[in-house]
């Protein structure tokens, strides 16, 4: 029963997912053949702030839900969305911010070298030396003695789990309540078929338990060329509010690290999210000191372009609220902090250990002005 299933699983997951440089070149060539009619979306979020997106439809799941969160602090978001020609969806009419977000040669055959040009996505991946007391210590102090004293009261504990019921288990009781949880409407995740085939059968599973009782899990794909490991699901059983409370997402972590150490793993990549600072998941890994790197598969080869089309308080409270992550003129990933006279930059908002290159401070005026020029659509409210 599971051969055809295994036939689709397979291709698919490659065509969403693989980084050799054939499969890459060939999705980002269909790429950019489908913008002929790009994706629009407009989203008033919290009633002062109209965002906008154009591009690539993985822009609707990845980029856009954070936006509106991040804009709406709370409120009612109210979004449209089309199917458009590419020259329409460009058309900024009647937004404050928008995004862009196509293959990196559209993108800068668009953009000026005053615009802010972002990684589509980053990910997170912690370099692996074999020698777990070095491993533990990558964690900042905090967690990490937070860590060693619920290991040392509850009794926590790393399972390696291999049997097809345990990742059923996994699936129905730890993964799917959580993204429930956690993102309602907007979840998404790999099918249950293609996490078990391409996922599950060459990688593995690990539970955090505590006593006999799994309380938190990850299913991550292992591959021997690089010996990396790829967090690609993960969850609390049944989604509990009460095991975040105890660490158990960073207790995980730590302990699959340590394993990591003695198996013979020569990175461990976190997986990844939106190249912005004040993004949560990006806070919480950040404390395992890892290095922000592209992806190696199609999106690596992707930007975002942040046009600000409006110069409002709201349009500015949020670029100072949302530090990012963009590429320089060489191409390298840095740290860029908004600010003005009114609003100071965020350096709350940490970056460090992270591996980018620096952390730019640009005062909006500035900003504002130079991206305005030659812009054919920039409105001073």
């Amino acid at each position: 029963m599971l051969i055809p299933r295994l036939i689709v699983a397979r291709p698919v997951f490659a065509w969403r997912t693989s980084s050799r440089p054939t499969l890459v070149r060939t999705r980002l060539a269909w790429d950019d053949a489908r913008l002929r009619r790009a994706t629009s979306i407009r989203s008033t979020a919290g009633g002062s702030l109209t965002l906008g997106y154009a591009g690539l439809p993985e822009g609707a799941s990845h980029v856009v839900p954070f936006m509106e969160e991040r804009a709406a602090h709370g409120a009612p978001v109210h979004r449209r969305t089309r199917t458009v020609p590419w020259t329409d969806a460009m058309e900024p009419s009647g937004v404050d911010l928008m995004t862009i977000g196509a293959p990196a040669e559209r993108i800068r055959s668009l953009a000026s070298a005053h615009d802010l040009l972002l990684p589509f996505r980053i990910e997170l991946v912690v370099p692996v030396v074999p020698d777990v007391a070095a491993m533990r210590a990558r964690v900042s102090r905090k967690e990490r003695q937070r860590v060693a004293r619920q290991r040392r009261d509850l009794g926590w504990a790393l399972e390696n789990a291999t049997a097809a019921a345990d990742f059923e288990w996994f699936y129905e009781n730890v993964h799917l309540p959580t993204m429930r949880r956690r993102h309602g409407l907007a979840t998404r995740s790999l099918e249950r078929e293609i996490a078990f085939q391409c996922v599950f059968r060459q990688g593995f599973l690990f539970f955090l338990t505590e006593g006999r009782e799994r309380i938190a899990g990850m299913l991550c794909l292992f591959s021997p060329r690089t010996r990396t490991l790829t967090l690609r699901l993960a969850g609390v059983t049944h989604g509990a509010q009460a095991h975040y409370g105890t660490s158990a997402f960073a207790g995980l972590y730590v302990l699959i690290l340590e394993w990591a150490a003695t198996h013979g793993i020569r990175a461990v990549n976190l997986s990844g999210c939106e190249p912005f600072l004040s993004k949560g998941i990006f806070q919480f890994k950040r404390k395992l000191h890892p290095r922000v790197v592209r992806p190696a598969d199609h999106f690596g080869a992707k930007r975002l372009w942040l046009r600000v089309v409006r110069d409002t308080p709201a349009v500015r409270d949020f670029l100072v609220a949302n530090p990012v992550i963009a590429e320089t003129p060489g191409g390298a990933l840095e740290a860029v902090y908004f600010h003005d006279d009114q609003r100071p930059a965020r350096r709350d908002i940490r970056w460090e250990g992270t591996g980018l290159s620096a952390a730019r401070m640009t005062h909006l005026d500035s900003f504002l002005q130079a991206t305005s020029n030659g812009g054919p659509s920039f409105v001073s409210a």
